[in-house]
């Protein structure tokens, strides 16, 4: 079963709106069973594009049910329903935001008939309800009127239905309120990862790194990143499509490669550390760090030139410590040479390494 809707709205701040218009069509896959079609007292003033634009005033409600009256038959209608409607996101956000403010949570499977007929009517000039309906014939009356646009929805979905021709598309598009396809994947995710030191890197579906992170077990770190509940965690979650990571081999090296890729890389879901840079030298103005490599007989190299950080890099130093050009060559040269010395210090004294 399908509850097919359109919301008309107040107009205002993100979730401040309130519902002014409701029409659900309950839809089996055939034929409408099933409506509810209702002006709603939103009990705030509409503003004034929004009533040029639907028609809907203050004055038709001012006799309309309140949003708490209507409650009860919005979640009969809809139970074991998918939602579906031309920008769900949008109608079942509004849904959610008034059935909140009852202290009820309202979660249904949700479809997108934009998003569907995306993939499944191409190269259209517009995915807009109305100039798509248009293209395709299918007859609109009432334009941003909630029973307008809900039929005309009911009439593209019935299209839509027919040219998913392998019956996977469609399946496949259902964003469920439990997140289980998000969960495979994430879990999926998290198994491709080995349990190793170092950083890991977040990718959107376009390959864009959206997230850094850094751990003495990667595979730890990605989970618990996963099963967090924040705003900022759970947008990481829906965008992630790939994760990537690097091997350090060790903690000085994790924390520079972490630091120098976030500067670099600036993702959009990073909270970028500010350091007190220390204006402080080492010790001394030219020498070599050799710590851990990733593999066994392999070094990580640190090489200090002037009291700067020229580069860091992964060798067998048995083979090139008497040539400082042929080390140079394999390292990779650091451009944030402050930020570099800064953790390089800090390291350093931690672990009371003589410099």
């Amino acid at each position: 079963m399908y509850a097919i809707l359109d919301i008309e709205t107040t107009g205002g701040k993100f979730n401040e709106e309130g519902i002014t218009e409701i029409a659900i069509y309950k839809f089996d896959g055939h034929r409408v069973v099933d409506q509810f079609i209702s002006l709603v007292n939103p009990e705030k003033k509409i503003q004034a594009f929004v009533v040029k634009l639907t028609g809907i005033n203050n004055e038709m409600l001012r006799n309309a049910p309140k949003f708490f009256e209507a409650a009860k038959r919005i979640v009969e209608i809809t139970k074991d329903c998918i939602l579906v409607a031309h920008n769900t996101s949008f109608d079942y956000r509004i849904l959610q935001t008034e059935f909140e403010r009852l202290g009820f949570d309202f979660r249904r499977n949700t479809l997108c008939t934009v998003e569907l007929s995306q993939q499944l009517i191409l190269d259209q000039p517009s995915y807009s309800l109305g100039k798509l309906t248009r293209s395709l014939g299918i007859p609109m009356t009432e334009r941003h009127r909630a029973s307008g646009d809900a039929l005309a929805t009911v009439q593209l979905f019935k299209l839509l239905l027919e040219k998913d021709t392998e019956k996977t598309i469609i399946q496949e598009s259902i964003k469920y309120f439990d997140r289980r396809l998000e969960k495979e994947k994430l879990k999926n995710l998290i198994d491709s990862i080995p349990n190793i030191l170092g950083v890991f890197y977040i990718h959107n579906a376009k390959g864009k790194v959206i997230y850094i992170g850094k751990g003495k077990s990667i595979k730890t770190e990605i989970n618990k990143l996963f099963l967090k509940i924040t705003k900022r965690a759970v947008k990481i979650q829906e965008r992630a499509n790939t994760v990537s990571f690097d091997r350090a081999g060790n903690e000085l090296f994790t924390r520079l490669k972490y630091y120098i890729e976030l500067e670099k890389l600036t993702p959009k879901f990073n909270f970028k550390k500010k350091f007190k840079i220390t204006l402080d030298n080492f010790n001394n103005d030219n020498f070599i760090i050799v710590d851990k490599g990733r593999e066994v007989e392999e070094n990580a190299i640190i090489l200090i030139e002037d009291n700067i950080v020229f580069g860091y890099g992964y060798t067998n130093l048995a083979l090139q410590e008497k040539d400082l050009s042929v080390l140079k060559s394999v390292l990779t040269v650091i451009e944030n040479k402050e930020v570099a010395k800064h953790l390089i210090k800090n390291y350093l004294n931690k672990n009371s390494v003589k410099k």
